[in-house]
């Protein structure tokens, strides 16, 4: 029997990640940037041989529990379809346990499955004994959740599009940068982001310029986080979010996912560029802002939220680490997820 925990956190697009080229393999239609949190970890442990699932057999069941309590089928059958994918790389088709803890609202637009993922990727991968690298690690968390690719690297990273061999993630240099969490309504999104993308690509008349135009912008993105640009950084941030959800709302029928309290953060935001402190907003697939500023400037952009857009309780943010394994888990924490960077308490889901 072999254990392995691994520890992974989510992560906010700047530029965004929506639509699939291919979705069996989920490649995306563009790529995307990102920068994973050093907050709402999840940890996940993989347990691999005798006892691990129903029975001590090749066939019988995985098993999942998520945040203490059993798995619904669908969850279930997700996570067994992502180590099939694991077995097959290892040639190993012994059934596994899987136990995962989420610190971050599950499908509120908040990257529970990027860290999930993430973490059961890590996790499985050693496991299963697999030695793989950032790269290869990258690719097959991306199996599991295409944003789940740019939470292996950590920091802030690129997804590049492509095709499979193309498809990964890796860090690049950008200028100190830190978000604040303006968490508006912590529930379960009403239309889920895979279902979402699916409508969007069969029936907005907007998909196709969407496309085109983050291509150029994450050139754009790659050009100011080199540069060191922080303003032009922020600028295409929330344009780039607003496109997004404009291209989503173009849907037939229309999905809406922003609401009137995600758009006065939005207004907040502007006004605090007003009046001389610099931010900007964006907002992945749910009702939830985050806003991105500099690193000294988080907690004046933290009490502006609380004072002028009802938030209770921001959550400030720098840029996270890569994934990792935890040492003592069973698996040795080796490889290069193991190297990531230090300890981080909780956990997330692979949703």
């Amino acid at each position: 029997m072999t254990t392995a925990t691994a520890i992974a956190h989510p992560n906010i697009a700047l530029i965004k990640y929506w639509g699939k080229a291919d979705e069996a393999m989920s490649l995306p239609a563009t790529g995307s940037l990102s920068m994973t949190l050093d907050v709402f970890p999840t940890r996940t442990t993989v347990t691999v041989g005798e006892g691990a699932g129903a029975g001590s057999n090749a066939t019988a069941p995985d098993t999942l529990t998520l945040n203490d309590r059993p798995a619904t089928d669908a969850e279930l059958g997700r996570v067994t379809r992502f180590l099939d994918l694991v077995r097959e790389l290892a040639g190993d088709e012994r059934p596994a346990a899987v136990v995962s803890t989420n610190t971050v609202p599950t499908g509120a637009g908040l990257a529970s499955s990027a860290s999930g993922f993430a973490a059961l990727a890590t996790a499985a991968a050693a496991a299963y004994g697999l030695d793989l690298d950032v790269r290869a690690l990258s690719r097959l968390a991306r199996r599991g959740s295409g944003s789940a690719s740019r939470s292996i690297p950590g920091g802030v990273a690129i997804w590049h599009a492509g095709d499979d061999a193309a498809s990964f993630s890796e860090t690049v240099a950008a200028p100190p940068l830190a978000m604040v969490i303006a968490t508006v309504d912590a529930g379960e999104k009403h239309v889920s982001s895979r279902e979402a993308m699916r409508r969007t690509i069969a029936t907005s008349p907007f998909f196709p310029a969407w496309v085109t135009s983050t291509a150029a912008s994450l050139e754009r993105m790659v050009e100011a986080c080199a540069a060191g640009d922080f303003t032009r950084i922020g600028e295409l941030t929330e344009s780039n979010a607003l496109r997004m959800h404009a291209t989503i709302q173009s849907a037939e029928p229309p999905i809406r996912y922003l609401t009137a309290a995600s758009t006065r953060v939005f207004d907040a935001v502007a006004g605090m560029r007003v009046a001389g402190l610099e931010a900007y907003a964006t907002a992945d697939a749910g009702p939830n802002v985050v806003v991105l500023t500099r690193p000294d400037d988080r907690e004046a952009v933290a009490a502006e939220l609380s004072a002028n857009a009802g938030i209770a309780q921001p959550v400030t943010t720098l840029p996270g680490p890569a994934a990792r394994l935890e040492s003592g888990g069973g698996a040795d924490a080796t490889g290069p997820a193991a190297s990531g960077a230090g300890t981080a308490p909780g956990a997330g889901a692979p949703a």
